[in-house]
């Protein structure tokens, strides 16, 4: 009984040690992700702020709503719950999260239940001996029964399993900030393919507006060319401009055609599905007096490529630890209780159970570098995550910095055409009175509306570019997922 008791304090020794060192995680720690821009972390507003049209204010992450433009509030509404891509960008959170819970499962033991049950028939051995013995060795077929239990547990005694599991749920976090940041790209495509649209209808229709007026000039040029007063030149040139107008409005029509398909698509309809619903011009949505920006610092905790790249810093750090616990062994306890009998109401009886426990070692000293391989590879991977998330912070505050750049300039642009629209259209006014008291010619009333025109379609396209350097503004700064902190 004493040699007993030595055996098994003996074979336990293993487990003991196990158990104590259980909680070493090897591989170096994570402290956050470097310090990739410290003067904007720092500063309290963005270098390229244009004065007077920005504030540095919390911004609303439904920036769409300042446009006051229910249609458009609608779309994105409706792209947000039925795009394919965003059901995709779910789905791989959902495949993440699904391989964290696996890796987590791994510190926990393993098992699986066996049964069976064979039936054999063995030979009659006195038969084949040629005996006439009336007892015979052989008999009829057997029956025997069989069940059992067993379970391994490896103990992460270096950390391994931890490490997978820290690297398996940054990963989970950086599929996270994937989502959201579909969601700020949907947003802003869905509100520039909108823009777009009204800005391509209020073009075609002022088109229509435009051929219309020089129709009219053309019907009373030839009037007076029938009394003499006007030349067949005249009739020539004025008719001119009337087809050249009508055929500029023939691509823009097809860019009509193209922005509706696109909504749909985006909404996760298909094309034409749209075509009854925004078919009709309206005017294009209305800006904000001033826009709500934040901060630099706001913006580096917003931007959800920006949290994507840092989860994934974070993972790849975990991964060093991961390859540097191969270097050291592995205790694994291993248990089995398992049934015998030849009838299936004797299985469970205590003399016909079988158990085995026993703890075991795996260690690969030798493996001619492959596990240094490995762990320089991880660390390899580790500082290509460092310079990639450096690079997307740099990127962001470019983002941001180019798109106020362009907000603010377009902002000037849009108030000089403004200017220059309202002085055009005060002259097309002018020389029609002019041409109507008999004091000039159809051409110059014709030129003057020519530059009305071209003035006004400028202006549009102005407002259109205006609005859409709003969204990439928006954009840059990360929003359209929920509410910044």
């Amino acid at each position: 009984m004493k040699s007993l008791n030595t055996a098994l304090c003996l074979g336990l020794l293993p487990v003991t040690a196990a158990l104590m060192l259980a909680g070493c995680t090897v591989g170096p720690d994570y402290h956050g992700a470097p310090q990739a821009a410290p003067l904007a972390a720092k500063a309290g507003v963005f270098n390229r702020a244009p004065p007077g049209t920005v504030s540095t204010a919390p911004v609303a992450a439904a920036w769409w709503l300042a446009l006051n433009d229910p249609q458009l509030n609608a779309l994105i509404d409706t792209a947000l719950k039925n795009s394919p891509d965003l059901h995709a960008a779910e789905a791989r959170v959902r495949e993440a999260r699904a391989g964290l819970t696996e890796k987590q499962r791994e510190e926990l033991p393993k098992s699986s239940a066996t049964a069976g049950y064979l039936r054999t028939r063995s030979p009659d051995l006195t038969s084949l001996e040629g005996g006439s013995s009336s007892s015979s060795s052989g008999g009829g077929p057997i029956g025997f029964y069989l069940a059992g239990f067993d379970a391994t547990w490896e103990i992460d005694i270096f950390g391994g399993t931890r490490r997978a599991i820290e690297a398996a749920s940054a990963e989970a976090d950086a599929s996270q900030a994937d989502l959201a940041d579909a969601h700020v790209q949907l947003a802003a495509e869905v509100a520039q393919a909108y823009v777009g649209l009204r800005d391509q209808q209020q073009r075609v229709t002022i088109g229509h507006e435009s051929a219309d007026l020089e129709s009219r000039i053309l019907t009373l040029t030839e009037q007076r060319r029938a009394r003499g007063v006007a030349s067949d030149l005249d009739v020539e040139r004025i008719r001119s401009q009337v087809e050249n107008t009508q055929a500029s409005i023939i691509p823009l029509d097809a860019q009509v055609a193209e922005s509706l398909d696109e909504l749909a698509v985006l909404t996760g309809r298909e094309p034409g599905a749209l075509d009854s619903e925004l078919a009709a011009p309206k005017a294009l949505p209305t800006l904000p007096a001033t826009v709500a920006v934040g901060d630099p610092a706001r913006l580096l905790r917003q931007r959800p490529d920006i949290r994507a790249a840092e989860r994934r810093l974070a993972s790849q750090n975990a991964q060093i630890g991961e390859h540097v616990a191969d270097w050291f062994p592995k205790v694994t306890l291993f248990g089995d209780l398992s049934f015998s009998a030849s009838d299936p109401g004797h299985l469970l009886r205590k003399s016909n159970y079988t158990w085995l426990g026993a703890p075991y070692l795996q260690w690969n000293i030798l493996d001619f570098g492959r596990n240094q391989a490995s762990v320089n590879q991880a660390k390899a991977g580790r500082d290509e995550a460092e310079a990639k998330y450096e690079s997307t912070v740099l990127g962001a505050l470019k983002d941001a910095d180019v798109a106020l750049s362009r907000y603010g300039h377009e902002r000037q642009n849009d108030v000089s055409l403004r200017e220059v629209e309202s002085s055009a259209t005060h002259a097309a006014v002018l020389t029609e009175q002019r041409y109507r008291a008999g004091t000039t010619t159809a051409l110059d009333w014709l030129d003057t509306e020519r530059t009305r025109y071209s003035a006004e379609q400028n202006r549009i396209q102005s407002d259109a570019q205006l609005i859409n350097d709003y969204v990439a503004l928006q954009k840059s700064l990360g929003l359209g997922w929920e509410t910044p902190e």
